[in-house]
This record gives structure tokens, C-alpha cells and sequence, in this order.
């Protein structure tokens, strides 16, 4: 298994993930953040192409995580996974796609891949996020939420790889010129998680297997590299640099499990 970010941020989100199987392959999409046009192009740059996607998974609704989803999913008919929740908020329930209709914590199979969805608070209908397994690995991705539950913990202990959201250092967000209600939302238990709150989740999990971290969805306004970075390589004792961020205009390159 091995999975790559098309871009993480506030204008755009996008993960492709990969399973071998003997001579078969699975290719996923977490997210499509993009227009239709730049999902293709970047899945260009990462070796791939729309056309070999087996499936669109949405974590939520809002535009830097569905965007070119649905359009995308016309075009090559591409089966579309996302909550009940999620698809009314979109009009997905209404459009000509193939949706799956997906139900947290009910895994599912796609290929060589089986797909978990799990539950989260964040200011959406029904937000979910996800655990992808190929029998021998796991990875774990959680972004676009606002607080840590036992149940977050619960799911990714003991995954091999975990792509986790670091949007904001709380002085540079509390010092910015965003509205105040602005940043009570971003900062609140439905928004997004903080460089401080992504180290405490970290640190409630079970770590011995995990060889890739990835700090991701990093607000370009209220975050530095160095700051996610060095938050998460706290709890793991180790080198700022072994933390992989993902960036808003090239996520980044393929990691293997």
C-alpha cells in the first residue's frame, strides 16, 4: 500500500491511495478538493489519472474537500462514498453519480482495500473520516476536526502511517486579522485542530507500528511547517524532519507501506 497527497490546505484537499495485489491494483481518492481540471493534473504529477480511480471517497461537504467530486465522478463514473449527511448537504443524493451511502465505524470493501469510516465532531452535516487497511497495514488520516474523543483514539492506535491535521498555532490564529467569529469557529470543539491539540491526540495513541507522519491541512495564515513539525516530533522523541508535511500546492510525494 502506499498513498500521496494532491494538496492539503483550506483550498483543496486530496489523497491517493493505493493497494497491490497480486497482479490486481486498487486506487482511491480520499477527498477532491479541486476542480475537476486540476484533480486530473495533479494526479498526472503523482503518475495516475482519473480514469484508473475505483472509487471517490468525501470526508464532509465543505468546497476545499468536495469540490470537483461530483463532476469528476459524472465523467469517468467513478463510484462516489460519502455519508447520507454528507450527500444531502451536496445534492449528491439527487445527481447522476454511482453514491455509495456510507455509515460510521461499518467498513467496506473496495478492491484490495477495506475502507472504515469513523465519526468526528467538525462544523459539518455528517463529517466522517478514515482508516484504510490492505490486510497488512494501516493508515490512518484525521483532518477537519475540532477536538479529540476517545473514539478517535480508539480507531487510530496501532496504524503503521497517520496523515494528521495541524491547521493552526493558537498565538498566530489569536494575532491574525481573521473576525472574531472566525477564529471562534476555527479554534472551537467543531472546528480545527491546533498544533498543541494534534500532539495530544498523537500522543493517546499507540505508536509502535507507525512509520510515516504526516502533518496536514496547515492553515497558511496561522501555521508555520516548522511549528506542526516540531509539535509532533515532541511526542515521538524524534528529528522535526521526520515528520512529512503536506503542502497546499504539492501535497506530497508517495510514501509506502
Amino acid at each position: 500500500m502506499r498513498f500521496a497527497s494532491l494538496g492539503s490546505g483550506s483550498e483543496g484537499n486530496a489523497l491517493l491511495v493505493e493497494a497491490h495485489s497480486g497482479a490486481t491494483t486498487t486506487r482511491v481518492l480520499l477527498d477532491c478538493g479541486f476542480s475537476a481540471r486540476e484533480v486530473e493534473r495533479r494526479l498526472t504529477r503523482l503518475g495516475g489519472s482519473a480514469e484508473h480511480l475505483d472509487a471517490i471517497l468525501i470526508t464532509h461537504e465543505h468546497s476545499d474537500h468536495i469540490g470537483g467530486a461530483l463532476t469528476l465522478a459524472r465523467k469517468w463514473s467513478i463510484p462516489l462514498y460519502m455519508s447520507w449527511g454528507t450527500a444531502r448537504a451536496v445534492g449528491a443524493d439527487e445527481a447522476d453519480v454511482d453514491l455509495q451511502v456510507l455509515w460510521g465505524d461499518e467498513a467496506v470493501a473496495i478492491g484490495d482495500l477495506s475502507v472504515l469510516p469513523y465519526t468526528v465532531p467538525h462544523d459539518a452535516r455528517e463529517p466522517l473520516q478514515y482508516v484504510f487497511s490492505n490486510g497488512a497495514s494501516r493508515l490512518g488520516v484525521l483532518t477537519d476536526v475540532g477536538m479529540s474523543t476517545p473514539h478517535i483514539s480508539s480507531v487510530l492506535s496501532g496504524c503503521d502511517a497517520l496523515v494528521l491535521e495541524c491547521n493552526h498555532d493558537v498565538q498566530m490564529l489569536s494575532g491574525s486579522r481573521y473576525p472574531p467569529s472566525l477564529k471562534a469557529r476555527i479554534g472551537g470543539d467543531h472546528g480545527h485542530l491546533n498544533n498543541d491539540a494534534a500532539a495530544e491526540i498523537l500522543a493517546s495513541l499507540d505508536r509502535l507500528r507507525l512509520r510515516h507522519l504526516v502533518a496536514a491541512h496547515l492553515s497558511q495564515q496561522n501555521n508555520l511547517p516548522e511549528l506542526a513539525q516540531a509539535a509532533l516530533a515532541g511526542v515521538l522523541g524524534a528529528s522535526a524532519t521526520e515528520v512529512v508535511v503536506a503542502s497546499q500546492s504539492d501535497g506530497f510525494a508517495w510514501l509506502s507501506l
